[in-house]
């Protein structure tokens, strides 16, 4: 199997109450590509992914936000989860780290309601998005046009709405890493 990806790290910046399949199911593909995929949150330990509104698995904590360098990877992976993003967008350090990243120009991938974070640090005006669709008046309200469409690219942005469109949000990423 081909390993495009092999070399490239990704920093999936989360909290508790992540939706799980938005951090399960594009790190599987990163790392079947052969990415590293570094789960990156506030404090060391574990944080909880959810279904939903459900509680579900905890997750070992690779990296903390502030002990990492964007500089050390490749892109950023937003879940969402509204715990999490509404969590995530008030963390200082998170809100550095992706405009750190941005300013970089690295691939920054958010999904569902991961975008909150870009709102808070001021990275979606003038931006073509998606997200899942409680957010398009946030967005909008920030200055960005939002489309419902499975993926968006914009530069070096990738968004997407939803679980359901991981294959291609995950895809987008990928070759997002391959170009850069």
């Amino acid at each position: 199997m081909s390993q495009p990806l092999t070399g490239k790290r990704v920093a999936i910046l989360v909290t508790d109450g992540f939706e799980q399949a938005e951090l399960t199911g594009p790190r599987e593909a990163l790392e079947n590509a052969g990415a590293r995929a570094d789960i990156v949150a506030p404090k060391n330990g574990e944080v909880t992914g959810w279904n939903h509104t459900t509680p579900a698995t905890k997750f070992h904590v690779d990296q903390t936000f502030d002990a990492i360098r964007i500089a050390d990877y490749d892109a950023v992976l937003l879940p969402g989860g509204v715990v999490n993003s509404d969590t995530i967008r008030t963390e200082a350090t998170a809100q550095r780290l992706v405009r750190e990243a941005a300013q970089a120009g690295k691939p920054i991938a958010v999904i569902c309601h991961g975008s909150w974070l870009l709102i808070s640090a001021g990275l979606v005006n003038g931006r073509r998005m998606t997200s899942w669709p409680s957010l398009a008046d946030d967005l909008r309200n920030a200055g960005a046009e939002w489309v419902d469409e499975p993926v968006v690219i914009d530069g070096g942005l990738i968004s997407s709405r939803k679980p359901d469109d991981i294959p291609a949000f995950s895809s987008a990423l990928i070759e997002a890493l391959q170009s850069a």
